[in-house]
């Protein structure tokens, strides 16, 4: 049998239950993806803290397989910027359906990415597949999934505002950041807090007897 603690006890009484996660689920409704950020920087230890919140997620086998990186160099950015905007001119231009383009109008986003020299950071997800220093993982998309879902709601817990950017193909992620092969890139999370005069699309959620079904 392998080692073994006593698992944590953190049953409340139901009525406590249930404002928690009413709670909780009201201000998570209030997250939204930020594409104009201004220049405050984040407090110190925020951004640590919310990783360390991300690296407790679940994972296959428990292999942890996902690496952090924190971005805040200026010329770091700018190239990742650079990279980042010439795939996506392609996709736009080349790759990209007219359906999913389509899809894509409402948010109003196009080739040009500035959060990501704009954002007081980027913290910039790897998968860890097998490697020198790294075992095989298991169901790595979807634990890095669950981790990222960990750090937006930490980071939204800490008054800041994010969004998500996938460039694809996302090679030249870890070739800007010196990243070993064994590291390919999952996400790129812009953090920090929204310009002053930052607007968002007026989109609705799904209500919740359109998402949850019971058996």
């Amino acid at each position: 049998m392998p080692e073994s603690v006593p698992a944590p006890q953190l049953s409340l009484p139901d009525d406590e239950a249930r404002a928690r996660v009413a709670a909780f689920a009201d201000d998570l409704a209030r997250r939204r993806t930020v594409r104009d950020f201004s220049s405050r920087p984040v407090a110190a230890g925020v951004l640590e803290d919310a990783v360390r919140a991300a690296a407790s997620a679940p994972s296959g086998a428990h292999v942890q397989p996902w690496r952090f990186v924190l971005v805040t160099d200026a010329d770091v950015r700018r190239r990742l910027r650079e990279a980042a905007e010439a795939e996506e001119r392609e996709f736009y231009d080349r790759r990209a359906s007219e359906e999913w383009l389509d899809a894509l109008a409402p948010l109003g986003t196009d080739a040009t990415k500035p959060f990501l020299t704009h954002a007081a950071a980027l913290v910039v997800v790897f998968e860890v597949h097998a490697g020198p220093t790294s075992p095989k993982p298991y169901y790595v998309k979807e634990s890095c999934g669950i981790a990222v879902g960990f750090l937006l709601a930490a980071l939204h817990q800490a008054g800041l505002a994010t969004l998500t950017h996938t460039p694809s193909p996302m090679r030249f992620l870890g070739e800007v950041l010196g990243r070993p092969p064994e590291e390919r890139g999952f996400v790129v999370v812009a953090v920090g807090h929204p310009a002053e005069d930052a607007r968002v699309p007026a989109l609705e959620r799904k209500p919740l007897d359109e998402v949850l079904v019971r058996v």
